[in-house]
């Protein structure tokens, strides 16, 4: 469920680094837990994001939720067909569903993320806590 291509945070957000540059969004889990995703707030591109700071926010009929930068870097791109259809992060939450892209400040903050079998095991704990 979880591509294995990609890290993840206790926040549930993604990363996808490549060359360099590391793709952002929201894991299946959040979006799961948040409903149905009515708007996003992103930063601009240019903007500095610092590592466990917010980088924006993401609305759903439950709740308004903030996103996490899990690695620090600067904005190089913002996905803007969310701003029309924010619902794309229901649907394909690991793919077009993508909320930034950034320049990392160091690539080696990525590899210290979860990967997917790490990720799974946290989520899997995070339920049995749940209940």
């Amino acid at each position: 469920m979880y591509p294995t291509d990609l890290r993840y945070t206790k926040e549930h957000e993604w990363v996808r680094l490549q060359d360099g540059i590391a793709t952002v969004g929201i894991t299946d889990y959040a979006q799961h837990e948040l409903g149905d995703v009515v708007y996003v707030e992103l930063p601009k591109v240019g903007t500095k994001l610092l590592a466990g700071k917010t980088l924006g926010t993401v609305e759903s009929v439950k709740a308004v939720s903030e996103i996490f930068c899990p690695v620090a870097g600067e904005v190089t791109e913002v996905n803007a067909t969310l701003g029309q259809t924010p619902e794309t992060i229901n649907n394909d939450p690991h793919g077009q569903g993508w909320l930034i892209k950034l320049k990392v400040d160091d690539a080696g903050a990525v590899s210290a993320l979860m990967d997917a079998a790490a990720y799974q095991a946290f989520i899997s704990e995070q339920k049995d806590a749940a209940h």
